[in-house]
Formats: structure tokens, C-alpha cells, sequence
């Protein structure tokens, strides 16, 4: 009898033991979804609710780019004179990673409050190699400086390619790159950050760069796929945002299934930036089909002022604020994303304002002093611009990218048209370094014509044929050339990042390290892409 009772008390013994194993268990489960969810939370909490910079930091941490990509070509420039250990493509990838990833690294953490100090630096260190360069020229030895810039007045250069553009928006992917990861640690100022509501953050214009950017090159400019009818053109429309459509679902599927920190007041529940590209190509292409692309910058005014008109007079605001109910539901597709569809309509205005400035800056033109007249005309527009975004942020509404209102959208194309002139400027500058230096080769660099081509076959070149084709070989146009995929690829390794390291409790040394290897692999592969030839396209 005892021995039953010792039996049955072992056994109730081990049925708690089993009990509390099970119960102990579905603690550490739920502790562990506790910890995945308040990390998800912490990390959503960490990229919200910024009111952004000053205008005038924002541009000031533009245009520093252009000089970098101007210092890379005299240096470029000077080796060759010198020695020739900068034509190896291995040697070109990483004075390209140096000058164009490591500048937009620092300047987006460690040294963002030392932008004057990196000036400084850069100027003096282009003026250095700029006067290594004339002290050393091949061309014009004799010839006082006055001589040589007449001389130089006169040349010509191929018109076909614009380096400047390509440049635009290379920069403006890489420091999208390198911003949508670098938000996530500690490091990268808040003030950089995605704006809430109000204010300009240096990431809010990497959104609207990248529209502008896209538009200066677009199809109906070189009056590509406008061949046929109306209806027929408005087909190819669809059919090219196909990859588009793949990405922003792919995107929307991945996210929604891994439970990844979302910015909610950014897009919304399901939309996302991919999904503005579509609806923007859309409504841009019907508008082409009934307007020039010279006279966009008439729709571009049109649409930001009635916009501007609705958002003010209008119950827009109210809706894209606090939803139909005036309590922030998500109830329902609009209210769900109302920020991303609604400014839709300010993004359409920008790509609008790129087409005008691509129609303008893509025209033919042969001498340097032509050149010169454009880079000094959207120099003027852009500051133009910014007298009138002053006066519109004073007098009507402070900027919103998540309305996208007037003011957001003059920020936008004064900032993009600030980087354009300083680009073109830097351009100028090269090629005058390039006159010096007979045979100098840069890549993504305009092409030197000795005299003005009467007949283009015939126009006298001052490099070979098979110079040029060498000289292709850069970071520059790697990037220029799978954009998309650049992209692609950014955001997929910044997605496995954020999984797989603590952004942020991380140091600055690992967040730097973390940084620049991922740049560099994204870089290299793209540059890999580029050796072999290959373009990918969906």
C-alpha cells in the first residue's frame, strides 16, 4: 500500500516537472516574441518623429559630392601625366569607392558637423593638384593663362553624353544607400533623419533626388517609345513599369511576412516608394502624351499651386492627417495609405520639373562656353528657387514630404538644380585640366574636340577609340548603368543587416566598419556587373 502511495507520488512529482518544463517554455516563447516586438518598436521609435535641418545644411552637404568627384578626375589627371598606375580597373574602383562612397559615409555620421572643415580640405587639396597640372601641362607652355583660356573658349566637346547627369544620379543612389542603412545606428545624426511631419531631413531629399533624377533622362526627352499612336505609347508606359510592380509587391510580401520596422506615416500600411514610381510614370506619361517636354515646367507650376490650393482650402490635409473619421484610422485602402497616394500628385510636379530641366540640359551643344551659359542659367534658377521656397515657408506652409506640399516640391528641384550647376561647374574645370594635359583620360568625363565638328565623322578627337573604351571603366558609370539593381540590392542587405546585428547599441568604430563594407560589397559587385558587360534588366 505505501509502496502504491510512493508510486502515484512519483509519479505526480514528475507530472509537475513536466508541467513546469512546459509552462517554463511558453515564458521564454512569449518573453522572446516580448523582446522581438519592443526591438521591432524600438527600432520604428528610433527613425520617427524628426523635424529634419536647416535648408542651407542640407545644400551645403550637396555640393560637397561634386567637388569630390571633381578632385577624383584632376587626380585621375595628374597620375597619368606622372606615372600609370591609375588605368588598372582595380586601381580606378578604389579611388572611385574613396572619392565618391567614403565622403557621403563620413559626412552622413562622423564629421557631419565638420562640413566647412571638409571643404577646406578638399579645396585645397583639388587647387593642389589643379596647380600640379598647369605647372606640368603638355599643351600651351609658353602661352600666358589669358592665351590659353581663349584657346580653350573654343573648343568642343561631344554632346551626346552629359557626365553631369550621370553624376546626379549616382550620387543620389549612393547617399540613399548609405543613408537608409546608417539611420538605424546611432551615429547618423536624428537631424538627417526622415522628417514627420514637418521640416527638411537630408533622407527626404533622396526620395525626391531620386525622382528628378530619373525624369532628366526619360524616354519622351530623346523621344524614345513615342513612335505610333497615343494608345500604343500609353501601352509602353505599362509595360515598363513592370519591375516596378515586382519590386514595391515583393517588397510589400517580405516585409509584412518577417514583421520588419516599418516608418507608418511615411507611406502607409502597404504602400511604399516603389508604388509612388508607378503612379508618377503613369500620370507623367498620359501628361507627355498631350504636353512637350519643353513646356512641363507649366504643368509642374500648375499642379504644385492647385495642390497647394486643395491642401489649404480643402479638407486634403485633414484627410492625409488624421484619415475620413479625423482620428488617424487605418480602416479601409485610403485611409490605410493615405500619405503615400496623395502625395503622389507633389512627386508628379517634381518628375515634371525634371522632365523641363532634362528637355534643357540635353540639348545639343558643341563649344565650352555654351556649357558654361547652362551651368550659370540653373545656378540662377536654383538660387531663384530658393528666395521663392523662403518666401513660401514664411507666407503659406513650412515643407512636408509627407504631403509633398509646395514648399517640399520647390525644395526639391532648387536642391537637385544646386547639384546640377555644381556638377556641370566641376565638368568645366576637368576638361580645361584635360586641355592641359595632352591624351588625358577620365572616366565619365566629356570627351575634348579639337575644333568645332562641322561634320561629326570627321571631327578630330583628342583621344583614340580605343582610349575612350578604357576610360568607361569606372564606379560612376557601373552605377549609372544598373541603378535599379544598385538599389535593389542596397535595400535587401540593409533588410539582412538590421536582422542579423543590434544596430542600436552599436559603437561608432563597428557602425563605421558595418557602414563601408556594405557599401563596398554593393559597389563591387555593380562594378563586376560593369566589367563583364552586363546589363540586368527585368
Amino acid at each position: 500500500m505505501s509502496g502504491a502511495v510512493c508510486g502515484s507520488g512519483g509519479h505526480w512529482r514528475t507530472h509537475m516537472l513536466v508541467l513546469e518544463a512546459v509552462v517554463s517554455e511558453g515564458l521564454r516563447t512569449e518573453t522572446k516574441a516580448e523582446e522581438k516586438m519592443s526591438q521591432k518598436q524600438m527600432k520604428e521609435a528610433f527613425v520617427s518623429n524628426h523635424n529634419g535641418t536647416s535648408v542651407l545644411e542640407i545644400t551645403q552637404g550637396l555640393c560637397l559630392p561634386g567637388l569630390c568627384i571633381l578632385c577624383r578626375g584632376l587626380l585621375l589627371v595628374l597620375s597619368q601625366r606622372l606615372c600609370s598606375f591609375s588605368h588598372t580597373p582595380r586601381t580606378r574602383f578604389f579611388i572611385d569607392f574613396v572619392f565618391l562612397i567614403v565622403p557621403q559615409v563620413t559626412t552622413l555620421t562622423i564629421l557631419s558637423s565638420f562640413v566647412y572643415l571638409e571643404y577646406l580640405t578638399v579645396i585645397v587639396f583639388g587647387a593642389g593638384l589643379f596647380y600640379q597640372i598647369y605647372c606640368r601641362r603638355t599643351c600651351y607652355a609658353r602661352m600666358p593663362v589669358q592665351k590659353i583660356l581663349e584657346k580653350f573658349l573654343k573648343i568642343s566637346v561631344e554632346s551626346e553624353y552629359i557626365p553631369a547627369i550621370s553624376c546626379f544620379r549616382v550620387i543620389n543612389s549612393a547617399f540613399t544607400a548609405v543613408a537608409i542603412l546608417a539611420v538605424d545606428f546611432p551615429l547618423f545624426p536624428r537631424r538627417f533623419a526622415k522628417t514627420e511631419l514637418y521640416g527638411t531631413g537630408a533622407m527626404d531629399f533622396g526620395v525626391g533626388g531620386f525622382v528628378f533624377g530619373t525624369a532628366m533622362v526619360c524616354p519622351e526627352i530623346r523621344r524614345k517609345c513615342m513612335e505610333g499612336s497615343r494608345f500604343d505609347y500609353f501601352l509602353k508606359s505599362l509595360y515598363s513599369v513592370r519591375p516596378l510592380v515586382f519590386l514595391g509587391m515583393g517588397r510589400l510580401i517580405i516585409i509584412k511576412s518577417i514583421g520588419y520596422q516599418e516608418h507608418l506615416t511615411e507611406y502607409g500600411v502597404h504602400w511604399n516608394f516603389f508604388f509612388t514610381l508607378i503612379v508618377v510614370k503613369l500620370i507623367t506619361s498620359l501628361i507627355l502624351m498631350f504636353f512637350p517636354p519643353n513646356k512641363s515646367w507649366i504643368v509642374a507650376i500648375s499642379i504644385t499651386v492647385l495642390y497647394q490650393l486643395a491642401l489649404d482650402f480643402t479638407p486634403l490635409k485633414r484627410l492625409i492627417l488624421y484619415g475620413t473619421d479625423g482620428s488617424g484610422t487605418r480602416v479601409g485602402l485610403l485611409n490605410a495609405n493615405r500619405e503615400g497616394i496623395i502625395s503622389t500628385l507633389g512627386y508628379v510636379a517634381i518628375h515634371m520639373a525634371g522632365v523641363q530641366t532634362g528637355s534643357y540640359v540635353l540639348k545639343k551643344r558643341s563649344h565650352i562656353k555654351d556649357w558654361i551659359k547652362v551651368a550659370y542659367c540653373i545656378l540662377l534658377t536654383a538660387i531663384s528657387l530658393f528666395v521663392s521656397l523662403y518666401i513660401v515657408q514664411v507666407n503659406v506652409e513650412v515643407a512636408s514630404r509627407r504631403m509633398a506640399n509646395l514648399a517640399f516640391c520647390i525644395w526639391i528641384v532648387a536642391s537637385s538644380l544646386i547639384l546640377l550647376s555644381s556638377l556641370l561647374l566641376g565638368d568645366i574645370i576637368l576638361s580645361f585640366a584635360k586641355f592641359l594635359i595632352q591624351g588625358a583620360l577620365v572616366p565619365c568625363s566629356w570627351k575634348l574636340i579639337q575644333s568645332p565638328a562641322t561634320n561629326k565623322k570627321h571631327a578630330e578627337s583628342l583621344v583614340s577609340e580605343a582610349k575612350r573604351k578604357k576610360s568607361s571603366l569606372c564606379l560612376i558609370t557601373a552605377l549609372n548603368r544598373n541603378q535599379l539593381i544598385f538599389f535593389l540590392l542596397s535595400n535587401i542587405t540593409t533588410g539582412l543587416i538590421n536582422l542579423l546585428v543590434d544596430t542600436l547599441h552599436s559603437s561608432t568604430l563597428w557602425a563605421l566598419s558595418v557602414l563601408n563594407l556594405y557599401m563596398f560589397t554593393n559597389c563591387l559587385i555593380i562594378y563586376m556587373l560593369h566589367l563583364q558587360d552586363k546589363t540586368i534588366k527585368f
